[in-house]
């Protein structure tokens, strides 16, 4: 075990050591300094890819959550059919097709849609959302159902006997069943988009260029030590928010 963690983790610390290095090259001690951390705040090509990455993952992150969840809790409490069997083959298709596929199926529908209707205009940090929440919405769908597959359903029956409506009963009962696959689902969708490649390079332009496109761009001209200092302001932003959940939990409990 402590051969694994130190086979994923050293590189990691590796990354973040040379972020405060002096010298120009990305892995080679230079001597300690604070400059490539004061490069990357004047960098508004990564900075602003950083943003639009922010909010387009928790765009899609949302987007995801309310179509997966719906998808979910049909897979699991719409009953035995064949409209059932289908809408969960279409629902877990994106989990096994190769996001190459997805990437280019996505934006051939998006072509199409401009050249029928007009809309989208061009690809850009729309086009990216739609293609995130989309295979988002798939791990999504899989958590829901799981969760409430798990579930008691005789609560929300012990409900309807009670007098509750339907949507009183979905409200009340239901939906806190789903919550923790909610808040699951949202943050499974809000880490795949800030990671995704594949997909926003198929569907973005020059107005959606995300970080991880960004990087990616940059390894053809060479990388710089500003994405090491990215790397550690990531991982402080990273723990720091895992750090807030951690309290927020002892404090619950």
């Amino acid at each position: 075990m402590w051969i694994g963690l130190a086979f994923l983790w050293l590189p990691v610390v590796l990354l973040i050591a040379y972020a405060f290095s002096a010298d120009r090259l990305p892995f080679r001690w230079g001597g300690f300094s604070l400059r490539w951390f004061t490069a990357l705040w004047a960098n508004e090509r990564l900075v602003e890819a950083a943003w639009l990455s922010l909010r387009v993952a928790a765009g899609a992150a949302t987007l995801a959550v309310l179509l997966g969840g719906c998808i979910g809790w049909a897979m699991a409490r719409g009953g035995p059919s064949r409209g059932r069997a289908i809408l969960g083959a279409l629902a877990g298709a994106p989990l096994v097709l190769p996001e190459v596929v997805t990437g280019l199926s996505l934006l051939l529908a998006f072509v199409a849609l401009e050249n029928a209707v007009g809309w989208p205009a061009g690809r850009g940090a729309l086009t990216v959302l739609l293609a995130h929440a989309t295979l988002g919405a798939a791990y999504v769908a899989v958590v829901v159902q799981a969760r409430l597959a798990t579930s008691d359903r005789d609560v929300e029956d012990a409900a309807a006997d009670l007098g509750a409506t339907p949507w009183v009963a979905f409200r009340t009962v239901t939906l806190p069943l789903m919550a923790p696959s909610l808040v699951a689902g949202w943050l499974l969708a809000l880490t795949m988009s800030l990671d995704d490649v594949v997909l926003a390079s198929f569907t973005s332009g020059p107005a959606g260029t995300t970080l991880p496109v960004a990087l990616f761009s940059m390894l053809r001209l060479g990388m710089t030590p500003e994405v090491n200092a990215l790397a550690a302001v990531l991982l402080v932003l990273a723990g720091a928010a895992l750090g807030l959940a951690g309290w927020v939990l002892r404090k619950r409990g």
